[in-house]
């Protein structure tokens, strides 16, 4: 749901600039500054957000672009390309979080966020995702909080024919995570999310 907010937001603005009459200088910082608002709003590191724009407006020097260039185009492909380079990983430092085969004890994965962001969901695809890559996952309810949270859970774990642990008494979630991680471990999973 939030990132939907974001695209929406991200959209508006390119929209908005696409709608000018005339692409100028204000038209452009206009749009950069619905983005960037957009992005900050979404908990996007702020030097993140100031160095995207500073790229884009050397990449886009409006006065340096020859007539009959679609500054439109330009403008789009500029912000597209450096939200994809927010999302990189420059210094390697995101490959020891892929999971691999065979590593001992088993690796367990914990999705945190905000209510309503969509983890229950997204924990139940990931766990589908590596089942059908020949890992052994399984998933555990530590959400105590949302009433619902582990009937839910249940419904996709059944429906993904994942194993589950959760807990409708206990109301610590420190104590149902390790429960449900020592449980599952023994039970010969090798991909425990929470």
């Amino acid at each position: 749901m939030v990132l939907a907010e974001l695209g929406g937001s991200i959209t508006r603005a390119l929209q908005q600039m696409i709608k000018a009459t005339v692409v100028d200088e204000k038209v452009l910082n206009d749009c950069l500054n619905e983005i960037s608002r957009a992005l900050l709003q979404s908990d996007v590191q702020f030097n993140l957000v100031r160095d995207m724009q500073i790229n884009i407006k050397k990449i886009v020097n409006l006065s340096d672009l020859a007539d009959g260039r679609n500054k439109r185009k330009i403008i789009q492909q500029a912000v597209f390309d450096q939200l994809c380079q927010m999302l990189q990983d420059p210094a390697g430092k995101l490959d020891q979080l892929v999971p691999k085969k065979g590593k001992k004890p088993s690796q367990v994965v914990m999705f945190v966020g905000l209510q309503g962001s969509g983890k229950t969901t997204t924990c139940t695809k990931y766990a589908y995702y590596h089942k059908n890559k020949g890992w052994k996952p399984a998933l555990v309810c530590a959400d105590t909080f949302r009433a619902g949270a582990f009937d839910q859970l249940k419904q996709n774990a059944a429906k993904a024919k994942v194993p589950f642990y959760g807990s409708y008494t206990e109301t610590d979630p420190v104590k149902i995570a390790v429960e449900g991680v020592e449980r599952l471990k023994n039970d010969q999973n090798n991909n425990l999310i929470s």
